[in-house]
């Protein structure tokens, strides 16, 4: 299967997610998040900063207070351009959230809205075994800031889905699974 149309794959799971996240939005009642709450992302990113491979990312938030969330995030991308030059990128962050629930009235417990920042360090490994050169293993490494924007929605008690936009890691676009205890 071409990159090209898993990508565009992607896209398509990620427009019906996001009109999903709008349609319980409208119809949300009680709130989804609150103090004490424990939250784990595990997800695949819908495209990349770079040229190819898939994002693959975890974050993990425990709330604070009925409104604050903070924890890390981790993203992980590698690919290979040719059969001699691999690409790897991997970003641990810190990360914090607000819930807007309350603030926007949401009383669903099924849904969770938040935006956040990151702060973390990024390495970058590029390999050419062609001739065992390559732009070493720290061009472009260094600190990195981070925002974003996303959704829960949970089918059950303490399973659902989430979708995250903003600056994430090597994605600015996250798909996957939530997990609230």
């Amino acid at each position: 299967m071409s990159q090209n149309l898993i990508k565009l794959r992607m896209k398509k799971i990620f427009a019906a997610l996001l009109g999903l996240s709008v349609t319980v939005l409208a119809q949300a009642q009680n709130g989804g998040f609150k103090n004490g709450d424990k939250l784990l992302n595990l997800g695949i990113g819908v495209n990349s900063y770079y040229d190819k491979g898939i994002p693959f990312g975890a974050s993990f938030e425990a709330g604070i207070t009925d409104a604050i969330s903070v924890g890390g995030n981790v993203d992980y991308l590698s690919s290979k351009y040719a059969s001699d030059f691999k690409f790897t990128a991997l970003y641990i962050a810190a990360r914090g959230s607000y819930h807007f629930n309350e603030l926007l009235k949401i009383s669903n417990e099924k849904v969770d809205v938040y935006a956040g920042v990151t702060l973390g360090y990024r390495a970058f490994s590029w390999k050419n075994d062609y001739n065992n050169g390559g732009l070493g293993n720290s061009y472009g490494s260094g600190v990195f800031l981070g925002g974003y924007a996303g959704a829960r929605y949970y089918f059950g008690t303490g399973i659902g889905a989430f979708a995250e936009l903003g600056a994430i890691g090597s994605t600015n676009a996250r798909l996957g699974v939530a997990f609230r205890f």
